[in-house]
């Protein structure tokens, strides 16, 4: 596994942590309310309802650990939006009275509570603070996935420019089956990450050009894929010693096709 997917899972895990301590939060502030509800979804099965509030984790006990991670996660790939996810925490700066406005979640782990009008202001009122905390953390997992798509697309064409240009090189030196070789890596390479940007499911685990190409017939206009299948063939002249051989000019068409390629089909 690469460091990106690592970040990958690593928020996929705080989100799905930050899924559960909202449970969480809800049971320790209202638990026989959450009870009830809870009896609701499982049809009354009480093994059911026990066993699940066994598994919760304590807000109280987890949070701090949560916030840490997600406050360096925000600050790094979400920076707009820390002062707002930090606010949900820390008790505003001049405040001078407790309410159900500037209630925090800082006031919730040490259990503050005041009446007001009647009602009590208590850790319930952390609730919204905290699913808006979560809220800005999935939005830094959509911002982190387009970031990384990006990442990943111009690493990508970095890469195929580099061996294009080896390609070039090799052409140039008369190493016509081993240019047109390393052209198909790169034209293969590129036509599956098409087809994954088109979110096409490829049947076989190492499908070959002319795969990926018939792959992507529906998506693509005919001239396009006309001119993939001649890129192809070219390609399979090269690495393929039976029959005739490639010539300079074709293999040139190739190196020169599979760039237009890369910087076309997206």
């Amino acid at each position: 596994m690469n460091d990106l997917e690592q970040y990958k899972d690593d928020l996929e895990r705080l989100i799905a942590k930050g899924e559960r301590l909202t449970l969480a939060m809800r049971y320790e502030c209202r638990p026989e309310a959450f009870k009830e509800r809870l009896r609701e979804q499982v049809g009354g099965d009480e093994e059911e309802v026990a066993d699940f509030l066994r598994n919760l984790p304590s807000f109280q006990a987890e949070y701090q650990t949560w916030y840490s991670e997600a406050k360096v996660l925000v600050r790094q790939l979400l920076p707009d939006r820390f002062d707002d996810f930090s606010s949900y925490y820390e008790t505003p700066k001049g405040r001078k009275e407790l309410t159900a406005e500037n209630y925090r979640i800082s006031d919730c782990l040490i259990g503050i509570r005041k009446e007001e009008w009647g009602e009590m202001v208590g850790p319930s009122a952390a609730i919204p603070r905290f699913q808006q905390q979560l809220a800005i953390v999935k939005a830094v997992k959509n911002s982190f996935e387009s970031s990384l798509f990006k990442i990943s697309q111009i690493v990508q064409a970095d890469l195929f420019d580099s061996e294009l240009e080896a390609a070039k090189a090799l052409v140039k030196n008369g190493f016509l089956r081993a240019a047109g070789a390393v052209a198909g890596v790169v034209m293969e390479g590129h036509l599956a990450q098409v087809c994954k940007n088109r979110g096409i499911t490829l049947r076989k685990r190492a499908p070959t050009i002319a795969e990926l190409n018939d792959a992507l017939k529906d998506v693509i206009d005919f001239p396009q894929w006309r001119a993939n299948q001649r890129l192809g063939d070219i390609r399979n002249l090269c690495v393929h010693k039976k029959g005739d051989e490639p010539t300079e000019e074709q293999v040139k068409d190739l190196v020169d096709g599979v760039m237009k390629l890369t910087k076309t089909l997206f």
